[in-house]
């Protein structure tokens, strides 16, 4: 089956086995770390939103 013609379930259970993934939520939140990067929040929390224009 190709990549493409996998559902994202499949996709996802297949990227868990390539990660040697497991049960214990510490090695699951360390392997998500690997990942998956935040982008670090700015002093002030998010920045506002603008108003529409012509208003």
């Amino acid at each position: 089956m190709a990549d493409d013609d996998k559902s994202q379930l499949d996709k996802f259970k297949e990227a868990a086995r390539d990660l040697g993934t497991d049960d214990d939520p510490k090695r699951f939140d360390e392997r998500l770390g690997k990942l998956v990067k935040h982008r670090p929040v700015k002093e002030g929390g998010a920045p506002k939103a603008k108003p529409p224009e012509g208003r």
